[in-house]
């Protein structure tokens, strides 16, 4: 079967991609199933830093881009690591909440396929969508080739702001449980502040992922849905809502 070539950023034809780099998506897929080829190491390495110094991460997307000619990864090991991850700790949820196979499954489900997968694709397509249209840098002559941000390197941004975000609501609220579900205010405080920390930090990754392109401008638009965390944390914190409880309820019941 022939292969089907994606430009990681491409001229306005889309045929090809700047400097003729494509991603051959058969073979990206194919090495989900082949693990000797993947590199563990340099991605367990990028998951630590997206927690601590995300921005030395994206540092080195720069030096992808000048050793492989494209900004997307063409490693599938960061999104096996992470569907992995997210189904050891949807056991965790399941063994306290379900206590049943079935329900195992019904929140591995719900866990990789909506909350990381299908929210993801959302994520990736109105980033991508929004850069392309609002945000990219006119050329400023007529031979320079047009540059814009593919789809596959918008959804690499959402993985990489997903993991910080996986780590502090899927396993640090794992652990806080039974403080996060009890009743109080200081308990819905600490909840709540998870909660806030988790949505702006995603949204702080993000910006940092779009920002490190150089033919994009105006990329803090991606932190303005900031101020909206904050106001939803003041306000949930004075009405004494609990979002970790609302959210377990609405997950397990």
């Amino acid at each position: 079967m022939s292969s089907i070539s994606l430009p990681l950023y491409g001229a306005k034809s889309g045929a090809t991609s700047l400097g003729g780099s494509s991603v051959q998506m058969p073979e990206y897929v194919r090495r989900f199933f082949q693990y000797p080829q993947m590199d563990m190491d340099y991605t367990l390495w990028q998951m630590l830093y997206l927690c601590v110094a995300p921005s030395r991460v994206y540092r080195t997307t720069k030096y992808h881009k000048q050793t492989k000619n494209q900004w997307a990864r063409d490693d599938p090991a960061f999104i096996a690591i992470m569907v992995y991850f997210m189904a050891i700790s949807s056991l965790g949820y399941a063994i306290a909440f379900h206590k049943s196979v079935g329900g195992f499954f019904k929140a591995i489900l719900y866990a990789i396929v909506v909350d990381f997968g299908l929210v993801g694709v959302l994520a990736a397509t109105l980033g991508w969508y929004l850069a392309n249209q609002y945000l990219l840098i006119e050329n400023a002559g007529s031979h320079t080739t047009e540059q814009k941000v593919e789809w596959l390197y918008a959804f690499d941004v959402h993985c990489n702001s997903f993991f910080p975000f996986f780590i502090l609501l899927y396993v640090f609220q794992y652990f806080l449980m039974m403080v996060f579900m009890k009743d109080g205010f200081v308990c819905t405080l600490l909840a709540n502040a998870t909660y806030a920390l988790a949505f702006s930090y995603y949204l702080y990754v993000t910006f940092l992922g779009y920002d490190v392109l150089p033919f994009l401008q105006h990329t803090t638009v991606f932190l303005y849905p900031i101020v909206g965390v904050a106001v939803a944390f003041l306000a949930t914190c004075l009405l004494k809502f609990n979002i970790s409880r609302f959210v377990m309820s609405s997950y397990f019941g």
